[in-house]
């Protein structure tokens, strides 16, 4: 009897993606939190910059900033507003985002593209991929929104967890 021939472990890609991203693109996943245990995470380029593992997901909307410079703190609106030209802005919901958002946040958010930030209810997982200062390619999905709904919840009273996740060039248009 011979042995059956195993195939190789695939290779781990950046982000976890299942295939590697074309060479001058960066890898990103955002995916929102769901339940009271699955915290939200952001990774881009394989460095986890939100998440539980290292402590600074917490409940409401979590936001990172990729290629910026100095201290962005204060306030959502003024931190979104702080964001430098060319950066790529990637926020995430963990538990509820929409409660105390204020309305400067919410038009903030909008000015960056966001068709669902006014849509957010109680719960709602939402994940953002937004661009200060230049265009992202016409292909990438940059929003997803999931409703808590109690006859469909996979968590009791909570929404499962949405993601995106995709290559973005190096080069900005």
């Amino acid at each position: 009897m011979r042995p059956a021939a195993a195939a190789p472990a695939p290779k781990r890609q950046k982000c976890d993606h299942w295939t590697a991203c074309p060479p001058n693109t960066y890898a990103y996943r955002l995916l929102s939190g769901g339940g009271r245990s699955n915290y939200a995470k952001v990774c881009f380029e394989d460095e986890l910059l939100i998440g539980q593992k290292i402590g600074n997901a917490a409940p409401g909307i979590n936001i990172a900033i990729v290629n910026s410079a100095g201290d962005n703190s204060g306030p959502m609106t003024k931190f979104i507003q702080s964001a430098p030209p060319k950066s790529l802005l990637l926020m995430v919901t963990h538990d509820d985002g929409s409660t105390r958002l204020k309305d400067d946040a919410k038009k903030a958010i909008e000015a960056l593209g966001s068709k669902e930030i006014r849509n957010m209810r109680f719960r709602s997982s939402w994940v953002f991929l937004a661009a200060k200062g230049f265009e992202l390619p016409a292909g990438i999905q940059r929003e997803k929104i999931n409703h808590s709904d109690n006859k469909k919840n996979r968590y009791s009273g909570w929404p499962a967890e949405i993601q995106i996740e995709g290559c973005i060039p190096r080069e900005p248009s």
